[in-house]
């Protein structure tokens, strides 16, 4: 397989080892897994390939004694939690037969059990198998455990998502903060572009060498060998980890079909994920529809809409919600593209429940109209005033929804007022071009350090009016309902928030050349934001660009090094991205449906020859950046301890 077609094809193919065994099995499936599976046929490729049952992996489920064989499929290490409820199920039930896929592939179970060294089989897996048979309350029962790396989800026809590495997200300097205070202070590290993997914690080295070992295996399926590219420090960890592992190495050896690809850091830029830019149908799907329960990517569209069924507030689950997934490929292909060819390929029924759903949420007028009017004005400001002026602006707005300048008596879909979740995105907004246009006068600091107090009061005043807390604050402050939030607590979380925010204008510092999303006001032209993700794309493929210092290579290891040596005596090139005919773009912390149309129009303009692939860890909505930023455990991912 060379062409990203073709690759598009392999996740499905991650699933058939699984489909393999399930006949006559009842399937236990936790959330992650499930939201794989939903991209490659759902429940129905299960029940097609003769299960009889699939079942919420959760300790309150069971089988009945007709029911003797199981089998299940997990995201986690066979380790913690994850075992727990293995151990529940079986004991609730009367299995004859069980089989566990993990998606941890068993080098990383050694990791996590503190074994350096590589070891002949699998005993880990062995291991587990002989609990799984004594659980069962019988050693001769059968037991099966094995890898299969079912993780990604074929989305779109340029797009594949790993969803179960969702929150996998690049790391902050409030987290570096967090790594040097338990370091001695000889060894600290002084930028995030310092660190390296090993001086991670255990959780967070789990999940990359999951994900590597998940890229691996798509590659070798492929027969792909791949010369990686870094830009952002967590990239480089993770494609320093592909360039280094085992697997890898051996299979690039061998395999015959060439390939690119460059891992790139969300944290380069945040401007375009919570700006609302470009006009995506996809995207205003995605922000506006409530996501489906457990899933991270795909939306609910109520159906209701299209029934003569009277809404109450019983009616809710009377009609299953749709969704966006298609089983049919054209369906899926035109997903993110233009609205007449989703209309010409989509379901009709679905089409209609989203438009319905659309046109009853007065939230999107004011999404599109006045948050992204404002995002307008505060770029012509950027260009003209200091960021302290700029950020001032911010103030009349910080007011609590329903008081007496407000039209809407505290309502979340008033029109003409904003609420703490758009304020907070447009602080997001403002702070990652902050370093860009700074400008201070004398006194200038202490003026923004006043100005972010009375930022931090305003806005800690409107989060305590809230009447209802929306799930970003629920998290952010730790209180699931208004009642039960204190003014302390709602100050001290907005103020780690600011905290945060002032670390965003930096993650940029370490570049040398690609370090500015932000183009001024020169007298003729306006203010505008400039898409990191195009700027890299013109630099891989322009053909009078010089080599980006910025597009770091991490394949090279000791040839690399050798080719830079000789290259004080005679020309040598070292591999660039646009060598190779597949480029793989792989977004650490997601990808915006605006970017994948961005990606689309500038390679076609700039190398229509070359086939270019996005993967990412999630598609993103612009009010997903918040939770990742405030209220994602980055350091700590939940890998199943």
């Amino acid at each position: 397989m060379s062409t990203a077609e073709d690759f598009t094809q392999l996740p499905l193919l991650m699933w058939e080892k699984v489909f393999a065994k399930v006949k006559k099995a009842v399937v236990f499936m936790d959330d992650r897994c499930a939201e794989a599976l939903h991209w490659s046929g759902g429940a129905a490729a299960l029940l097609q390939a003769g299960a009889r049952n699939v079942k919420q992996f959760s300790s309150f489920e069971a089988c009945g004694e007709n029911e003797p064989k199981a089998v299940f499929v997990v995201s986690t290490l066979l380790k913690g939690r994850t075992v727990d409820i293995i151990k529940d199920i079986i004991s609730l039930s009367h299995f004859q037969y069980c089989v566990v896929f993990t998606a941890v592939p068993h080098s990383v179970h050694l990791f996590a059990n503190n074994v350096s060294t590589e070891m002949e089989g699998f005993p880990v897996f062995e291991q587990f198998e002989e609990k799984l048979c004594e659980w069962m309350g019988n050693m001769n029962y059968t037991a099966e455990v094995m890898h299969s790396p079912v993780v990604f989800a074929h989305v779109s026809q340029q797009l594949i998502v790993a969803s179960p590495f969702a929150h996998l997200f690049p790391l902050l300097p409030a987290d570096l903060e967090s790594i040097n205070a338990k370091r001695p202070e000889k060894k600290r590290f002084g930028t995030l572009n310092d660190l390296d993997g090993h001086s991670l914690p255990v959780e967070l080295q789990v999940e990359i060498k999951s994900l590597v070992s998940a890229l691996n295996s798509m590659f070798e399926a492929a027969g792909m060998r791949e010369e990686s590219f870094a830009v952002g420090p967590m990239s480089r960890i993770i494609a320093g980890e592909l360039a280094n592992h085992n697997q890898a190495k051996n299979r690039r050896k061998t395999a015959a079909n060439k390939a690119s690809i460059i891992f790139i850091d969300r944290t380069m830029d945040l401007t375009g994920a919570v700006g609302h830019h470009g006009d995506n149908l996809a995207e205003k799907i995605l922000t506006v529809l409530d996501p489906l329960p457990g899933h991270v990517t795909d939306v609910q569209v109520d159906m209701l809409e299209l029934t003569s069924v009277q809404r109450t507030p019983h009616s809710q689950n009377t009609v299953a919600p749709g969704c966006l997934a298609q089983n049919h490929k054209m369906s899926k292909e035109k997903l993110l593209e233009n609205l007449e060819k989703y209309v010409e390929h989509c379901k009709l029924l679905e089409i209609q429940g989203v438009c319905a759903s659309l046109k009853s949420l007065k939230f999107i007028r004011k999404m599109e109209g006045g948050l992204k009017h404002f995002i307008t004005c505060l770029q012509f400001a950027l260009g003209d005033g200091d960021f302290p002026a700029v950020l001032r602006q911010l103030l009349p707005l910080m007011k609590p929804r329903g008081g007496e300048d407000s039209s809407s008596s505290g309502s979340r879909l008033g029109q003409d007022e904003c609420g703490p979740d758009e304020l907070i995105l447009l602080l997001i907004y403002l702070y990652t071009l902050a370093e860009e246009v700074q400008h201070f006068a004398d006194g200038g600091e202490e003026e923004l350090e006043k100005l972010e107090r009375e930022l931090i009061g305003a806005l800690t005043l409107v989060v305590t009016r809230e009447t209802e807390l929306s799930p970003l604050l629920q998290s952010l402050t730790g209180c699931a309902a208004a009642e039960e939030l204190t003014t302390e607590r709602a100050h001290s979380a907005v103020g780690k928030m600011f905290e945060t925010l002032r670390g965003l204008s930096h993650m940029r510092d370490h570049l040398k050349q690609l370090r500015s999303v932000y183009t001024a006001s020169d007298g003729v032209h306006q203010a505008s934001y400039r898409p990191f993700l195009r700027q890299v794309l013109e630099e891989v493929f322009h053909p009078d660009r010089p080599e980006c210092p910025d597009i770091e290579h991490m394949s090279g290891g000791l040839t690399d090094l050798l080719k830079t040596g000789f290259s004080m005596f005679m020309k040598v090139s070292r591999p660039r991205p646009r060598d190779n005919p597949l480029l793989f773009l792989f977004l650490v912390g997601g990808v915006t449906p605006s970017e994948l149309r961005l990606v689309k129009d500038t390679v076609a303009a700039l190398k229509p020859a070359t086939q270019v692939l996005v993967l990412s860890t999630r598609l993103l909505r612009p009010t997903d950046i918040p939770e990742l930023l405030f209220s994602t455990q980055r350091l700590r991912p939940d890998v199943g301890f």
